[in-house]
């Protein structure tokens, strides 16, 4: 019984780590974004509802110089996502946008956004993702411009108005695993197989009228 007792101690101490960290994670998921500061730039990352619209008014509002939009379909045009702005349409809107249209994963997002921080030298930017994805996105990122301030701007999912939907208990543990391989930074370590696994073309298309 005893060594059945020192057997089962470890994985039963683990599990219920696990499990406070993903009620952590759910919690910080559902916080509320904070008013950024000013930044050289913002960076939306595409995949959910509320993102890229949010990245426009900040854009609009001079929370940022510059706007990219990573991981959008390569046939999306600016104007596709700009017709939905309420008249008049800013011409910041137009001249300081940029699409990403190569990232088809968060790293590939991170790339992507490193890609443009170096074009334009930027010191610091405002990521737009929803809040369960926000750790990771910053994580990456971070890595992909080290140095870079990065301020978290996070977009609360639709899923979280029913937390306890199977639905959206799914997608938590999903993301805080994830969120648990980025901080052990496995994606990267394996990136020829990540690419291999996402190499299909899973980016949003433009939004439809």
């Amino acid at each position: 019984m005893t060594r059945l007792r020192r057997l089962l101690l470890p994985g039963l101490l683990g599990l219920v780590t696990w499990g406070a960290g993903l009620g952590w994670f759910i919690n910080d998921a559902c916080r509320p974004p904070a008013v950024p500061p000013h930044a050289d730039g913002i960076v939306a990352l595409t995949g959910g509802q509320g993102r890229i619209e949010q990245s426009l008014q900040l854009l609009a509002h001079g929370y940022g110089d510059r706007l990219l939009i990573s991981g959008v379909d390569r046939h999306a045009t600016l104007g596709d996502f700009l017709r939905h702005q309420p008249p008049p349409v800013p011409l910041t809107l137009w001249t300081h946008t940029t699409l990403g249209h190569r990232a088809a994963s968060t790293l590939g997002n991170a790339d992507e956004t490193a890609t443009w921080v170096h074009e334009y030298g930027m010191k610091s930017v405002i990521v737009v993702t929803a809040g369960y994805h926000i750790r990771r996105a910053m994580l990456e990122i971070a890595r992909t411009v080290p140095g870079v301030r990065l301020y978290g701007y996070p977009i609360r999912s639709p899923a979280l108005r029913q937390p306890l939907h199977p639905g959206t208990i799914r997608l938590m543990v999903v993301e805080y695993d994830k969120w648990l391989l980025a901080c052990l930074d496995v994606a990267r370590l394996t990136r020829p197989l990540h690419g291999l696994l996402n190499h299909a073309d899973t980016r949003p298309a433009a939004p439809m009228g």
